[in-house]
């Protein structure tokens, strides 16, 4: 039985052939391109609308730029720039000057080389850190068996205070490294800049969380 709400990674068809990438392409029973015309509609319209139109078209033009090798043809392209040389590149297309640097205390040295090199390149940076205020985790109603270090205090992480005061300091687009799973999802509700993420945690695999989903066959096999 076919859900009715969009599964696009459940598509049954390899990328050439969906919908979505060739006009004369394929589509299962609930795919968004051939049943969500009303959203891809309006989408296209917000698009349009003064405040997005020159942030989506930098957006796509970045996105062209992280290729080379084109003119040989789509078999010979490959990728010849890393994400932080892409969110400098973005940043200045938009004509940005004044960022924030949302991080986690434990990538504190990876931020100080990021905020060096967003220095270097002619913007002013706000940078934040995820324990700023210093505040009890009892406050948010932890316990001692919830800490990392029982007995002892521990400053909560605190995301909102982030985003806060980035809004205060009028930053015009935020970069987030590394903030724990949830925390981002409210710096990224608060905040009212648009942000973009350098980095993700991964306490485990080196802030690369795909190692376990290309293992998944082998040594993540569990997680199924």
């Amino acid at each position: 039985m076919t859900s009715s709400y969009p599964q696009c990674g459940h598509c049954p068809y390899k990328n050439s052939d969906r919908l979505c990438m060739n006009r004369n392409g394929k589509a299962p029973d609930n795919c968004p391109t051939k049943y969500r015309e009303s959203a891809v509609q309006h989408a296209v319209e917000e698009m349009h609308e003064p405040e997005n139109l020159n942030f989506v078209r930098n957006a796509a033009i970045q996105e062209g730029e992280g290729y080379g090798n084109k003119e040989l043809g789509y078999e010979h392209v490959k990728p010849i720039k890393p994400r932080i040389q892409e969110t400098i590149e973005f940043a200045q297309k938009m004509n940005f000057n004044r960022l924030g640097l949302v991080f986690c205390i434990g990538l504190v040295k990876e931020a100080k080389a990021v905020d060096h090199l967003l220095c270097d390149n002619g913007f002013e940076v706000v940078s934040v850190c995820c324990k700023l205020g210093c505040q009890p985790k009892e406050q948010i109603g932890l316990n001692e068996e919830h800490k990392i270090q029982p007995g002892s205090f521990e400053a909560m992480c605190n995301p909102i205070a982030q985003a806060l005061i980035l809004n205060e300091t009028g930053t015009e687009f935020n970069i987030l490294m590394g903030l724990c799973v949830g925390h981002d999802s409210l710096m990224l509700k608060y905040a009212k800049a648009p942000c973009t993420v350098l980095a993700v945690k991964d306490r485990l695999l080196g802030h690369n969380p795909l190692a376990a989903i290309y293992t998944l066959e082998s040594y993540y096999r569990s997680l199924k």
